[in-house]
């Protein structure tokens, strides 16, 4: 019989415990969840020929993969990749999508990702001082970060009359699902009164509406599936729950700070979604769960429109429906970000993308417990966004594609379309 098309496949993923000052570095952290996604995987260390880091804040190195790479013990080996990738939050899911461009391309037959960091553990002034001067735009006053989104907010609401109520419900409905999630940092859900009462950061956004500042790191193994055969561990991934296929993904980018003159132009998630969907030939009303970066209402808001979830300037109002479901209904499940996200799940700076990946996994293994989006859930879509919109990477993940006999013998897949 012909060989079968080969697929890159997720197989493995492992985090820490996402705590407040743990008191541990950045790769003692990644370290940890590296072993994790190793015996998730039913694979040895020897077994991978790729590492791929996201740097992280708290306790950066020249070469972030090289330095964790060494420090595990992978380097030196011959024939292995080594590769640090900063796009910001972004970095997870354009790491994952490097992982499968090595395998594909690059002969790479195992290929870890790991991104965590320590920021909790750095004072609020530091980490304001190092956040800022990444920026590095003297227009935007301290904190830098949040005040970027905060223009862009002013904007958006001027353009498609989003208001502040809104706006405060994301981090209602965030805390609602994070409220379920075993791992999640947020153990009960908020209030809009709550939200509009924490201490203001900028004139737009409050407290409990920032991306929750988190030590914690996680990683993934992806995988050939030519290898997994030969290793006898195909379909067997994810502590034999399944492996998961990387479908298709795209990228795109921004400028790194909101232009004097802000439009539609600055924003790249919609040309990165359109990619993927383009790639895995499947339309948004066939994603069954949506991992979506949320590290201020905004970019949720942004995100829900850009990947098709509702038209361009109904995302008020698809955030007011979604709230009085969950008033209704407090065991209502929305299939989006059901660990949480960067609002209540827990953020360690440009590694959260990476548990939004994790929970991917778990809803298409069917292992999302109280949680689970769907009997069936067959497809994911997870995004990342860098900087103030200025990097967007999305990948689309599905359930092993199956095969009819008459394809198996021709070695073609069948439609994505499962």
């Amino acid at each position: 019989m012909p060989r079968l098309a080969q697929t890159v496949r997720v197989v493995g993923c492992g985090a820490t415990k996402l705590g407040n000052r743990l008191g541990r570095s950045a790769g003692s952290l990644m370290a940890e969840a590296v072993q994790g996604a190793l015996s998730s995987a039913r694979l040895e260390l020897d077994d991978l020929d790729g590492l791929i880091a996201v740097p992280s804040m708290s306790d950066p190195h020249l070469m972030e993969a090289h330095y964790l790479a060494t420090k595990i013990g992978l380097l030196p080996k011959k024939n292995f990749l080594v590769r640090t990738i900063d796009t910001g939050g972004a970095g997870p899911v354009t790491a994952l999508l490097e992982g499968r461009r090595m395998i594909e391309a690059e002969n790479c037959q195992a290929v870890v990702i790991a991104a965590g960091d320590a920021v909790s553990s750095l004072s609020t002034e530091e980490f304001l001082r190092r956040a800022d001067a990444g920026i590095g735009c003297d227009r935007l006053p301290s904190p830098a970060i949040p005040n970027g989104y905060g223009l862009i907010t002013d904007w958006h609401a001027k353009t498609y009359g989003v208001t502040r109520e809104q706006l405060a419900k994301v981090p209602c409905l965030m805390s609602h699902q994070a409220s379920k999630h075993p791992h999640a940092i947020t153990r009960r859900r908020y209030t809009v009164e709550e939200v509009l009462e924490s201490p203001q950061i900028t004139p737009q956004l409050n407290l409990l509406e920032c991306a929750r500042r988190m030590d914690g790191a996680g990683a993934i193994i992806v995988a050939s599936s030519r290898f997994l055969e030969k290793r006898g561990l195909l379909n067997k991934g994810n502590h034999g729950n399944g492996d998961v296929v990387i479908l298709s993904g795209g990228e795109a980018s921004g400028p790194l700070s909101p232009p004097v003159v802000i439009d539609e132009t600055m924003f790249s998630c919609e040309q990165a979604a359109q990619s993927a969907y383009y790639e895995a030939q499947v339309r948004p009303d066939e994603i069954d769960f949506f991992g979506l970066y949320d590290c201020f209402p905004i970019c949720f808001l942004r995100a829900i429109e850009a990947v098709g979830i509702c038209p361009k300037g109904q995302g008020g109002r698809w955030i007011d429906e979604q709230y009085e479901r969950i008033l209704a209904d407090e065991n209502y499940v929305l299939p989006v970000n059901t660990h949480g996200g960067l609002l209540s799940f827990g953020a360690p700076w440009e590694a959260p993308a990476i548990f939004a990946v994790i929970e991917a996994v778990r809803q298409l293994n069917g292992v999302a417990g109280a949680q689970q989006v769907a009997e069936d859930c067959r497809r994911a879509l997870v995004y990342g966004n860098g900087g103030i919109f200025s990097s967007s990477a999305v990948a689309i993940l599905s359930k092993p594609i199956q095969f009819n006999k008459t394809q198996a013998a021709a070695g073609v897949a069948s439609s994505p379309k499962l």
